[in-house]
């Protein structure tokens, strides 16, 4: 039997607490079985960009995102996986993802701007980019180089659920978090505690 293909509308997980925490999360059961795929096309990594806060594109407009790209932005995407593993793991990172992840850096990544005023408190913040989808990924880069180059690198976690590959930064006060949300795979480990209290009474 055929898993589905994936749906290009699929709810992306922002809870990683970096950009390019929730960027790795666009793939999904990255241990054993069929990792699962949240940007299938080219459409669903432009509403990525939109959804991260990263577009650089008018309010009526969307970043357009070519086949190319696309395939960029997968493999930038595992080279930020496992450069941020090697630095939770305290190994040396691959050679080859140092210098990718670089690569993605040095490029012109969104530039702040300050936008028209609203009518609301405050001025407002816009992005600008002359190449919208290559900057948001620079951008993502970026943030994983300074990343795993600081002592918050010590706070990345994986979740504890065993179905589960997302990766997320402790920003607990006492460093105990053990879940990617406690909406996800806390409540689950929840439920699951309790049916196997349930069966352990049970069975006395």
């Amino acid at each position: 039997m055929t898993s589905p293909a994936p749906d290009p509308m699929a709810a992306f997980p922002f809870i990683g607490g970096r950009p390019c925490l929730n960027f790795v999360a666009t793939l999904g059961r990255r241990h054993g079985g069929t990792p699962f795929e949240r940007l299938p096309e080219p459409a669903a990594l432009a509403r990525w960009i939109d959804e991260a806060g990263l577009s650089a594109t008018g309010d009526d407009e969307t970043v357009r995102v070519t086949e190319a790209e696309l395939t960029y932005a997968r493999t930038l995407r595992e080279a930020l996986y496992r450069l941020v593993r090697a630095a939770m793991d305290g190994d040396e990172p691959d050679p080859a993802d140092v210098t990718q992840v670089n690569e993605a850096a040095a490029r012109p990544d969104l530039a702040p701007q300050l936008g028209e005023p609203d009518g609301g408190p405050g001025t407002p913040l816009r992005w600008t980019a002359t190449d919208p989808g290559p900057a948001a990924l620079a951008t993502v880069a970026r943030d994983a180089v300074l990343l795993v180059t600081s002592p918050l690198s010590a706070r990345v976690k994986e979740c504890e659920n065993p179905g589960c590959s997302l990766l997320f930064l402790d920003d607990s006060q006492a460093r105990r978090r053990r879940w990617c949300s406690m909406d996800r795979c806390g409540n689950l480990a929840k439920v699951a505690g309790y049916r196997s209290r349930s069966r352990a009474a049970a069975t006395r």
